[in-house]
């Protein structure tokens, strides 16, 4: 590597696309590993990464065969000390999702960015989607809580994105940063500050990996070639890592912690922001790209006297059900728009007080803010 440019960009503004700002987050958070295979629309991300990979000591960066292998190579290289991230697109995301079961059980923390696009399947390549949000969540079979961030700029592509790789280290889990088509591909102004404050995972020497009587819940992070003896295994294990797949108390106990070590945390997790929500009669419930248009709409209704609010998730999972009880109380619409057929709003649906209203669009195009506007005043 000839290393002979900074690692992190220096303070200052730029102006990039949001992929452009992921792969800048990544680095700014320490990854230092990335393994992928290009596909529209995330591509962006791979090529930038193996750009400035090649500049940084100790970067690496890795084109497989295919998203399968990608992800394999990611956790391989997390186990062995690096901080490692992968980026894919929903067919992609379909073809990594054993592996991600895999990561949740091991406890490995990595970073996994997906740049949604229009599907099933193929679906329209280039086009812009948002039906991975459940996916995200229930992709790989059995019980476990990854954490998923929604951006909406390209600023938060580059500050969500550190915070994603901090909150993996944190608690040893496998991070989603779901972004969108339009978020990945808009060009806008990014800010880069002072050098983000970056977490490093829990460190202990001769510590149990899988099991701790720390009250989180979350295991110190051994790696390879660091005089620990480890076993890594997909299934059900003990706290030193041996395998008990007949032993119902250990697989509850592991199933248990790797669950409540998230959300008994949700506080410190769950991330929203709210506009106008205070006296508002309609709340708009939106996350991503989705959201700007929403906050233009309501900025809009306001001045013609309709009182309107937005509740922006930028955390879907864990969901903010407590957030959204208060927010969506007896009394008010709640509208959902989003581009998939209503994955979000069912979600809302479980939690809030009064009527909830889906908007959904999935012909590769965005919600746009007259559509919102119009929607709104036929329910006011």
């Amino acid at each position: 590597m000839s290393g002979h440019e900074p690692a992190i960009m220096p303070p200052g503004n730029y102006y990039l696309t949001g992929n452009e700002a992921l792969a800048e987050g990544a680095i700014a958070a320490g990854c230092r590993f990335y393994a992928g295979y290009p596909i529209t629309p995330s591509s962006e991300i791979m090529e930038r990464m193996a750009a400035r990979l090649d500049e940084i000591d100790g970067g690496v960066f890795m084109q497989m065969e295919d998203e399968i292998a990608s992800i394999c190579a990611v956790i391989g290289a997390v186990w062995a000390g690096a901080r490692g991230m992968t980026a894919t697109s929903g067919p992609g995301f379909s073809l990594m999702q054993e592996a991600i079961g895999y990561a949740a059980i091991t406890e490995t923390p990595l970073v996994i960015a997906d740049i949604q696009r229009a599907g099933p399947g193929t679906g329209q390549a280039t086009k812009v989607g948002g039906g991975d949000l459940m996916q995200a969540k229930w992709g790989s079979h059995g019980d476990y809580t990854p954490i998923a961030m929604c951006p909406w700029s390209v600023q938060e592509m580059y500050d969500l994105t550190i915070r994603a790789f901090n909150l993996a280290e944190t608690w040893r889990v496998p991070v989603f940063v779901m972004g969108e088509e339009a978020v990945g591909h808009l060009k806008e102004g990014l800010t880069v500050d002072a050098p983000p404050a970056v977490i490093n995972h829990r460190e202990e020497k001769g510590a149990t990996p899988f099991g701790h009587e720390l009250p989180d819940g979350v295991p110190p992070m051994p790696a390879f070639g660091e005089g620990e003896k480890l076993l890594i295994t997909g299934s059900t294990h003990d706290h030193r890592g041996f395998r008990k797949t007949d032993d119902p108390a250990v697989q509850a106990q592991l199933t248990g912690r790797i669950n409540d070590k998230i959300m008994n945390h949700r506080d410190e997790i769950v991330d929203t922001e709210a506009h106008a929500v205070d006296d508002a009669d309609i709340v708009v419930v939106a996350c991503g790209f989705t959201a700007r248009s929403v906050l233009y709409a309501i900025e809009t209704l306001r001045t013609e006297g309709l009182k309107v609010g937005l509740l922006r998730l930028k955390t879907i999972w864990p969901f903010p059900d407590d957030i959204i009880r208060t927010v969506c109380g007896s009394g008010r619409k709640i509208l959902v728009p989003e581009m998939n057929r209503g994955q979000m709003a069912g979600e809302v649906m479980k939690y809030a007080g009064g009527d909830v209203i889906p908007l959904n669009r999935t012909d590769g195009r965005i919600i746009h803010p007259h559509l919102i506007m119009e929607t709104i005043r036929g329910i006011a």
